[in-house]
């Protein structure tokens, strides 16, 4: 898909890998809706980038648990676009607990991270999917982890919600089928992000050691895969692993 005056939604645009992303697709030649929680500042910066390169930028605010921000987003990106060519569901949250402390791991927490990291970019999906499909070569990337492929990460809950949402993508692969294209992206540890700080150090330390490449995953490779995927005309239903190459991942790739 030619990706010149497309338009992409990318949530979590305010931050260090969804910024990455909205700039390389900016760099593509398309108009970009960055979305944020709270940080807003972080979301402008990166529109003015986006602007600085031709583009159009647009911040908007979005609560991936709450279904009316989610419907109220694609009321916008119509209003505002007429059009929306790609989806990136990129927005997540996760909080450090230790697998073996199951007791710390509670229903709210559980909750909120699935809501957030599985059940909003469905949701998201399914609210912008006319758009999608009516542009004929639509495109959706979901941004996962490897410890949806395997049990690693920064809780079970987190990776619980990778796997679920890798699943996503097969899923919504055949149904959207042939008018949308459906992949998905699985970093590793990606250093200095917020997802990243929030690692237990035996979790981080363990990513950097297994590393075959002798370096972790970057924001920069994540935002090459993501617009690779959105120009493909013939990938569907696929998992890309973006971590430096650790071992536990290669099969699954």
């Amino acid at each position: 898909m030619e990706l010149q005056d497309r338009v992409a939604v990318v949530t979590g645009g305010s931050g260090d890998i969804g910024g990455a992303i909205g700039r390389a697709l900016a760099a593509q030649g398309c108009d970009v809706v960055a979305t944020y929680v709270g940080n807003v500042d972080g979301a402008n910066e990166v529109v003015a980038e986006i602007e600085a390169q031709g583009r159009r930028g647009l911040a908007a605010p979005l609560d991936q648990r709450d279904p009316m921000s989610i419907d109220a987003l694609a009321t916008l990106v119509e209003t505002e676009f007429g059009r929306c060519d790609i989806v990136v569901n990129n927005a997540a949250w996760n909080i450090g607990i230790p697998f073996p402390d199951l007791d710390q791991l509670d229903g709210d927490t559980w909750d909120r991270v699935l809501e957030t990291n599985l059940r909003g970019p469905f949701l998201l999906c399914r609210a912008l999917a006319g758009l999608l499909k009516s542009s004929g070569s639509g495109r959706i990337v979901n941004i996962a982890s490897v410890g949806g492929l395997s049990p690693g990460s920064s809780s079970i809950a987190y990776s619980c919600s990778k796997a679920g949402l890798i699943h996503l993508t097969h899923c919504l692969a055949v149904a959207m089928a042939p008018e949308v294209a459906v992949n998905c992206v699985a970093p590793g540890l990606v250093e200095g992000t917020r997802m990243a700080n929030r690692l237990p150090d035996a979790v981080a330390e363990g990513a950097r050691r297994q590393a075959v490449l002798g370096r972790v995953g970057s924001a920069e490779d994540i935002a090459a895969a993501t617009v690779m995927l959105c120009g493909a005309d013939t990938i569907t239903g696929q998992t890309i692993v973006v971590d430096g190459g650790m071992p536990g991942a290669m099969n699954f790739g």
